[in-house]
């Protein structure tokens, strides 16, 4: 019974820690939110601002000033390579995609699913609760406006960290490893090298697997005979980076598009594809290729974005994934440092912080 109580009673200590650390995290997201995007796009450009630091010899402010610029200007590149193939066919596929609305809804009303009657019915009762929802509207109106203006604050936010955080990064795990003293110093400056070396993982496997959906999907489409197959390709790509959302768009547009070119046939063979697909990339490569990246097993990464899915929205299931990782980083070198107390294994590599 003693063993129990002590047990129980760190346990306990250890859940209100838990439950008081989501609370900071709940009402510090505002800036917990842009510092992680921030972190995230630095692991890739920092290779960058290090080459340039020390074969080009620049300030860390200039060398991230460079990256920064460079980094914009490869975007509006490829958005300016690739947007004109799918800004001139953007307009078919809205047309085409309206189209294929249009026949689902003919469909719905010529068919007995749903009768006339009932269509009427509920478009009167939607009529009469836009009436009488005059202040919900204008309240949402408010919101998505206030949404918007919160998403360009962000964007800001995160360029400006980011070369914060580029020109001056490098010397945080130092200044942190002199400020702990010599006892936690190389174990932090560890754990913090090693933490930044998954993160860079992360949006590598991200892109991997983005590019990988839309060559498959952009093929299959092709075979089928779906018309604007590469903008679709291309839409599906970019769309990747968000999860749950992005593929689901993409793939609803596809359908409508085959619906209306292709017929009923052609619209179940992409709806069939877009469904194979995410299948092949939610239980077999996503997670193949992440945990190869992070270390992590599949069933981790299943679970992880599950979780931060049902916790966080779409937020919180792009950033379930390196988090997971992160912490299982410092289980790692915990264990490691254990061994090597007990004898088991030898002493884990600390790397010496720089000067």
């Amino acid at each position: 019974m003693s063993w129990t109580a002590r047990w129980s009673w760190r346990l306990t200590l250890i859940v209100v820690g838990l439950v008081i650390l989501g609370y900071v995290v709940k009402y510090a997201w505002v800036v917990i939110f842009p510092v992680l995007m921030a972190l995230i796009l630095c692991t890739v450009l920092s290779p960058v601002t290090g080459l340039l630091r020390r074969r080009a010899h620049l300030p860390n402010g200039l060398a991230a000033a460079a990256t920064m610029l460079g980094a914009i200007l490869v975007v509006v590149a490829v958005g300016f390579t690739i947007a004109p193939s799918v800004a001139s066919q953007g307009g078919d596929i809205v047309d085409r995609a309206s189209d294929g609305l249009q026949r689902v809804q003919d469909w719905v009303q010529e068919s007995n699913f749903v009768s006339a009657q009932q269509i009427d019915a509920g478009l009167q009762g939607l009529q009469e609760r836009l009436s009488g929802s005059a202040g919900s509207i204008a309240s949402g109106v408010l919101t998505g406006v206030s949404a918007i203006t919160n998403g360009v604050v962000n964007l800001v936010l995160v360029l400006i960290l980011s070369f914060l955080f580029l020109k001056d990064g490098h010397r945080f795990l130092p200044w942190l490893s002199r400020l702990t003293g010599p006892t936690a110093g190389p174990h932090l400056h560890a754990v913090g090298r090693r933490s930044w070396d998954t993160l860079g993982g992360f949006i590598r496997t991200q892109a991997l697997v983005s590019l990988i959906d839309a060559v498959l999907i952009g093929a299959g489409l092709l075979v089928i005979g779906v018309p604007l197959a590469v903008p679709l390709a291309v839409i599906t790509f970019f769309a990747g980076f968000v999860p749950i959302v992005g593929a689901f768009v993409a793939g609803i547009i596809a359908v409508l598009i085959a619906l209306v070119s292709n017929g009923v046939t052609g619209a179940l063979l992409v709806l069939l594809l877009i469904l194979v697909v995410q299948q092949l990339e939610g239980n077999v490569l996503s997670p193949y290729l992440q945990s190869r990246s992070m270390d992590l097993h599949a069933a981790v990464v299943l679970l992880a974005v599950t979780l931060g899915g049902t916790l966080f929205g779409i937020t919180g299931a792009f950033l379930a994934v390196p988090v997971a990782a992160v912490l299982a980083v410092v289980v790692r070198y915990l264990d490691e440092v254990v061994d090597q107390r007990s004898g088991g294994h030898p002493e884990p590599a600390v790397t010496p912080p720089a000067g």
